[in-house]
């Protein structure tokens, strides 16, 4: 009984680490971030990205959809640029598991038992959003988030938002004084 009560719990558990978007973000440290108001796409890093084009425009779109709430607008004359990249990589998870089988035991003859495990791979996949000062051509602003990924195409909007939102919402870094 114990046992049913604490199945929904794990699946929740489940579900929401398999959702978890890990961010690491890094800056310049004599930038002054209230400078910038303005922005546009980096076009020719976002052409060189790996990534199929629809979920570039995936991208893109969450990127529009959060900057406002920052503050900045789009311009043809933007203070910074942006530019995105990604890295795509596969997960390994290998489990053992007991269950039944015949062999040998210690002192008492033999017993039955058995080994066997099983690998899964999941892919995951790595988003860079690099901030550039549109005047320097120096990067500002760098973050990363990291976390599964989905083929199913109803889901991947949903998931590239989500990386998007956690990445932005460390921008503009807390200056420390």
């Amino acid at each position: 009984m114990k046992l049913i009560k604490l199945l929904p719990i794990l699946g929740l558990f489940i579900l929401t680490s398999c959702s978890t978007v890990y961010v690491n973000t890094d800056y310049d440290k004599k930038a002054n971030f209230a400078d910038y108001k303005t922005y546009a796409y980096n076009k020719t890093s976002i052409d060189k990205a790996e990534i199929s084009d629809l979920d570039k425009k995936r991208i893109l779109y969450a990127i529009d959809d959060v900057m406002p709430s920052k503050g900045f607008t789009k311009s043809e004359n933007p203070d910074v640029l942006i530019s995105i990249f990604t890295k795509e990589s596969e997960r390994v998870n290998i489990y053992n598991n007991m269950g039944w089988g015949y062999g040998y035991g210690w002192g008492w003859g033999p017993y039955w038992g058995m080994n066997y495990s099983t690998t899964t791979t999941t892919p995951q996949g790595t988003l860079f959003i690099d901030i550039i000062d549109n005047k320097t051509k120096e990067l500002v602003w760098q973050g990363s988030g990291s976390g599964y990924l989905t083929t199913n195409s109803d889901r991947k909007d949903e998931r590239i938002a989500e990386f998007v939102t956690k990445i932005l919402e460390k921008y503009p870094p807390v200056v420390k004084q």
